[in-house]
This record gives structure tokens, C-alpha cells and sequence, in this order.
């Protein structure tokens, strides 16, 4: 019986999707990560780099560092600081951000797409409850 309850754990384990993750390293530093597409996204969303990293529970310091780091992996930068006003400054992301985006989101699916059975079979290798 015990077995059989084993087996039922281990199917239901693979219908847990987990997915592949693509970081794309300039020189010594990860130019582009799943988290960092996050961040970019968060910051299109929130118009700061602090409420995006408050929004992924990361510290405003680990959030510039993270944009720093990007910014200095392209041509030009993904994040624009945005200087006083009324309401105090604030963040944008750029159009190449933008793109740089969009191109690594289009790169993530088409590599979960390209795995779909051997990230199954890795699934079911997997302790159960572990994804």
C-alpha cells in the first residue's frame, strides 16, 4: 500500500510545472536573469526602484545594484533615475529596457517549450512536495 501512495505522490509531482532558467553572463556579471526581468518589470509597474524592490521584498541597495549592474552590461542603460520634481524623482525603464524584456521573456519560452518532456521526466526524479 505504501508503495501505491509513493507512486500517487510521484505522478502528481510531475504535473507540477517547473520550468527552466536562462541567465545570460556579460564578462563576470549576469546581464540578465529571470529576477532581473522581474525587477525591470516592477519598475515599469511602480515608477521606483525602491517600491519595485519593496514590491519583490529586496532591498532598495540590492535593487540599484541589480539595475547598476544591467545598466552597465548594454549599450545603454534599461533604467533611467529620474531627478526631483514634485514629487521627488524617480525610475523608468528605457526602451532598449524594454526590449531587452521582451527578447529575454520570448527566450524563457521558447526554452521551457523546447524541454517540455525532459523537464517532466526531471520532474518525476524529484523528491515529492520538492517542486
Amino acid at each position: 500500500m505504501a508503495r501505491q501512495e509513493t507512486t500517487k505522490t510521484r505522478k502528481s509531482t510531475t504535473r507540477t510545472p517547473i520550468n527552466p532558467q536562462i541567465r545570460i553572463s556579460f564578462k563576470k556579471a549576469i546581464a540578465m536573469g529571470p529576477g532581473k526581468a522581474d525587477l525591470l518589470d516592477a519598475i515599469a509597474a511602480t515608477g521606483s526602484i525602491s517600491a519595485a524592490g519593496r514590491k519583490m521584498n529586496m532591498s532598495y541597495r540590492r535593487a540599484w545594484l541589480l539595475v547598476e549592474t544591467m545598466n552597465a552590461c548594454f549599450r545603454e542603460p534599461l533604467v533611467e533615475t529620474l531627478i526631483g520634481g514634485e514629487h521627488g524623482g524617480g525610475a523608468r525603464v528605457t526602451p532598449l529596457g524594454q526590449e531587452v524584456v521582451r527578447r529575454y521573456r520570448q527566450m524563457e519560452a521558447k526554452a521551457a517549450h523546447s524541454v517540455v518532456r525532459e523537464m517532466a521526466a526531471f520532474a518525476a526524479l524529484m523528491a515529492p512536495g520538492s517542486v
